[in-house]
């Protein structure tokens, strides 16, 4: 095994290519994960692009090292590491891991020049956050890596040791699920749609207490408290502001 400083997966007996563990990557992504929400979801809801920005650019470091370091100092895997340590490692091929890491180290270079350096508030922030948080929700939830399943489609030479062993393992028929857990699906979905019409159409105290103040509306202190600020107006979200301010 060898651990030299600037390296790019671990050189171990019985492998004939770099590898990474897995589980370690998974949670990593995880943590990553966790995080990305928390900023996205500021930026989103309360229009606050602070944590984004934070975000943004320790994500960028972090994948700096894994890229053109060695993924062993990258801090997420440190962490994730430290998380799995009582797990079997599963070993996965480390080349196509570079190249799907590569395109969040893209996304991330991107966000760091349009929100950290730019300050661009838009449309194109969401969409590149959203990618973001859909790629690493694949890989921590599901151990899919959509960047490799990239790698492997233009990729020359044969993809080996992938997660879950996707490479090469066939599933058997049925493997997905059966017709009749399908319709337990379909049913369980209906009786969502017909719980969430019945909380709609029964507010709660504190929905009624905003329609009833709605007509306070006509004093000028209130219209004055209830103007919404610029940075809900820049991000299309004048009405989740009025909503959390108890304005109409």
């Amino acid at each position: 095994m060898s651990h030299a400083l600037f390296q790019f997966g671990e050189r171990l007996p019985g492998y004939n290519l770099a590898v990474l563990n897995e589980r370690a990557v998974r949670a990593a992504a995880g943590l990553l994960f966790f995080m990305a929400i928390i900023a996205f979801m500021n930026a989103m809801l309360l229009g606050n692009f602070q944590p984004t920005r934070v975000f943004v650019i320790a994500f960028l470091m972090d994948f700096t090292i894994r890229i053109f370091i060695n993924p062993r100092f990258s801090p997420s895997l440190i962490l994730g590491q430290w998380m799995v340590r009582r797990q079997e490692p599963e070993y996965v091929g480390a080349p196509q891991k570079r190249f799907a890491w590569a395109i969040g180290f893209t996304l991330a270079l991107l966000m760091l020049y349009l929100i950290v350096i730019k300050g661009v508030i838009g449309p194109i922030n969401m969409l590149v956050c959203g990618t973001c948080l859909l790629l690493l929700f694949f890989e921590s939830a599901f151990g899919i890596c959509m960047g490799c399943k990239l790698y492997d489609m233009v990729s020359k030479n044969q993809v080996e040791l992938c997660p879950g062993n996707v490479c090469s393992y066939t599933p058997s028929p049925g493997a997905g699920g059966s017709l009749g857990q399908a319709m337990v699906v379909l049913v369980y979905a209906g009786a969502l749609m017909g719980v969430a019409s019945w909380v709609y159409g029964h507010p709660t105290a504190s929905r009624l207490v905003v329609d009833q103040n709605a007509s306070t509306l006509s004093d000028p202190a209130e219209q004055e408290r209830c103007k919404v600020p610029e940075f809900a107006k820049k991000i299309g979200h004048e009405q989740q502001w009025k909503l959390h301010n108890g304005c109409q």
